[in-house]
């Protein structure tokens, strides 16, 4: 599936990968999607708005990687559960340190796989030397999405952009990620104008 992506877009999808293990995740949701986005926020391969912020998109400049991780850390929290570093804690497993050992080749793109299960098409998995990720639904729907949209606006060809990777994120309007940039005030509809995808997300 990473054939179709951009360097970008295969490196914002490894990154969201990484930050989920870095968060003692065992699955790769949507909210990662947008925290790794929020990192060359609006996103790289933005054919209209190559400035850091979005212009004319009231709150975009409230997107920034602390900003999305407080507000993923919050609702973390209210959720009252232990998260998966917790509980592999409680076994006598330290994440950290199984991390400190892995490749070094850990964050490098080109040493990742997006594939999807022949036997299981609704399985979409992240593959890499930290190990694997399997996509919740809501994030295997951004990269459909993503996959889908490509090379209809003004990007490069059929390519998968981080554009179209915010657009995967803007197409449902219950996912995690929407209530985040809402609850950051980003003016949902403007953004989706500014990058041409006119579905009201919200």
């Amino acid at each position: 599936m990473f054939a179709r992506f951009t360097p970008e877009a295969r490196r914002t999808t490894v990154r969201a990968g990484l930050l989920s293990l870095d968060h003692g995740r065992t699955t790769l949701d949507e909210d990662m999607l947008l925290l790794a986005l929020a990192e060359s926020w609006p996103a790289a391969g933005f054919a209209a708005t190559p400035q850091a912020v979005t212009p004319g998109v009231a709150g975009a400049e409230a997107v920034t990687p602390e900003a999305v991780g407080a507000e993923i850390r919050d609702r973390e929290a209210a959720r009252g559960r232990a998260g998966d570093r917790e509980l592999l804690a409680a076994i006598g497993v330290d994440l950290d340190e199984i991390r400190r050992r892995l490749p070094a080749r850990r964050t490098d793109p080109l040493a990742w796989r997006l594939t999807r299960s022949r036997l299981r098409p609704l399985n979409v998995t992240l593959s890499g030397p930290a190990g694997d990720l399997l996509l919740t639904a809501r994030a295997r729907k951004v990269v459909e999405v993503a996959l889908h949209t490509s090379g209809t606006g003004a990007g490069t060809g059929s390519e998968v952009t981080g554009e179209d990777l915010l657009k995967g994120l803007l197409a449902d309007s219950s996912n995690a990620s929407v209530s985040i940039l809402r609850g950051l005030g980003v003016d949902l509809r403007g953004l989706a104008a500014s990058i041409g995808f006119l579905r009201e997300p919200a």
